[in-house]
């Protein structure tokens, strides 16, 4: 029977091997959880899927496996806008609303795919089209006891068996915006430990091998803790174009700074020049030369500029482009200063990747960092990551 699990998950594109298969049956074959389909689908997630970034594709392929909906219907289809558009709202009375059938779910569900096949055209009330204000199983506000909602901002008479518009675990989906959390599961790739300091933590198997070798007598083996090695410097991006993405940046800040022992961060606006700072109300008065943050900081750092690149090209490449100050050196010669003194950087852009080939200045920019540029997006920072910590 699971073989077709098995071949189902593969055919969702999840990396599972024959040999997380047969541990899954060995789980199964053990009776480690109960006839629960809850307790198979965390069993199934726990064995199969060994990163948290392909939780979202199981869900789906999960989900299409046991209650067939892949086989009825396609998902991943796009509704036209304009077939959802609302003109009326319709309110029916109890009598009305009583005389309306339900259709059963695998009816429900052939009938949805013969109309994707069927229908070419926006439709508004009615009882058998995608669209709104009628008593159809699919569309928008209308009614149906037992229906599809499909375009609906929320629900309104909390009848709806399947909601189009909303899927769990979407937020470890490669290319939606992040959270906390999933930034740190992003940044975790760049991490590498060493025992360091006193010896705090016991080693547990040397202990076994000592006490073995001492006839049975305990001999306990210590050893120093592990600890993070790695060290960043982040140079941030502040104010212009950069605060429609403070939220996000934000959120990268907050998990970098709690994954990271070893992080040093400054801000610029725009492009770097001569100049970062620590504290924007203090950013004149409190100036911290570029060079000597080169100085100050070894190879070992791995450098990450946070920032749109968004400017005018004469910001980057004039001397006196700053739109702040009179800058002596252009921002291209720091930036390349900056990436000879580091070389292992990254950019990470908040701007959606669709929209930097119609911006110069990020052509400019990724050119500069040697087209180390990502999108922050969830792929786009284990890419980053990748690349930081070869």
């Amino acid at each position: 029977m699971l073989i077709d699990f098995f071949f189902a998950l593969r055919a969702a594109k999840l990396p599972v091997s024959v040999r997380e298969y047969l541990t899954l049956l060995e789980a199964l074959k053990a009776q480690v959880i109960g006839p629960s389909v809850d307790d198979f689908y965390f069993l199934a997630r726990t064995v199969l899927v060994k990163d948290e970034a392909h939780y979202d594709r199981f869900d789906r392929a999960f989900s299409a496996y046991v209650r067939g909906v892949e086989m009825r219907a396609d998902f991943t289809q796009d509704v036209p806008l304009e077939w959802l558009r609302k003109r009326l709202e319709l309110e029916l009375s109890p009598e009305e609303k009583a005389a309306i059938e339900k259709m059963g779910w695998d009816e429900l569900m052939e009938t949805l795919k013969k109309r994707f096949e069927e229908q070419k055209e926006r439709h508004e009330g009615g009882s058998k089209w995608i669209g709104t204000g009628g008593t159809s199983p699919f569309g928008a506000w209308g009614y149906n006891p037992q229906g599809i909602r499909i375009g609906q901002d929320k629900g309104r008479n909390r009848s709806a068996v399947k909601v189009w518009d909303q899927r769990a675990y979407k937020d470890y989906d490669d290319a939606v915006e992040l959270g906390t959390r999933n930034i740190k599961v992003a940044l975790r790739r760049l991490r590498r430990f060493a025992r360091e300091g006193a010896d705090l933590e016991l080693d547990l198997d040397d202990t076994i091998h000592s006490t073995a070798a001492n006839a049975g007598l305990l001999d306990i083996k210590m050893v120093p803790e592990r600890h993070n090695k790695v060290k960043v410097l982040l140079l941030m991006d502040v104010g212009g174009t950069m605060d429609e993405h403070v939220h996000r940046v934000e959120e990268l800040f907050s998990a970098a700074k709690s994954e990271f022992k070893h992080l040093e961060f400054y801000y610029f606006h725009n492009c770097v020049y001569d100049f970062m700072w620590k504290n924007n109300r203090r950013r004149f008065s409190e100036k911290f030369a570029t060079w000597d943050v080169i100085r100050t900081y070894n190879k070992d750092y791995r450098l990450i500029f946070v920032g749109d690149a968004t400017m005018s090209p004469y910001e980057i490449l004039q001397p006196g482009g700053s739109v702040e100050y009179n800058n002596e050196e252009p921002g291209a010669q720091w930036l390349q200063r900056l990436t000879q003194a580091f070389p292992k950087h990254a950019w990470i852009n908040p701007e959606p990747q669709g929209v930097w080939q119609y911006r110069q200045s990020i052509a400019i920019i990724q050119q500069l960092m040697n087209q180390r540029m990502f999108p922050l997006t969830l792929a786009g920072l284990e890419g980053a990551m990748r690349l930081l910590s070869r």
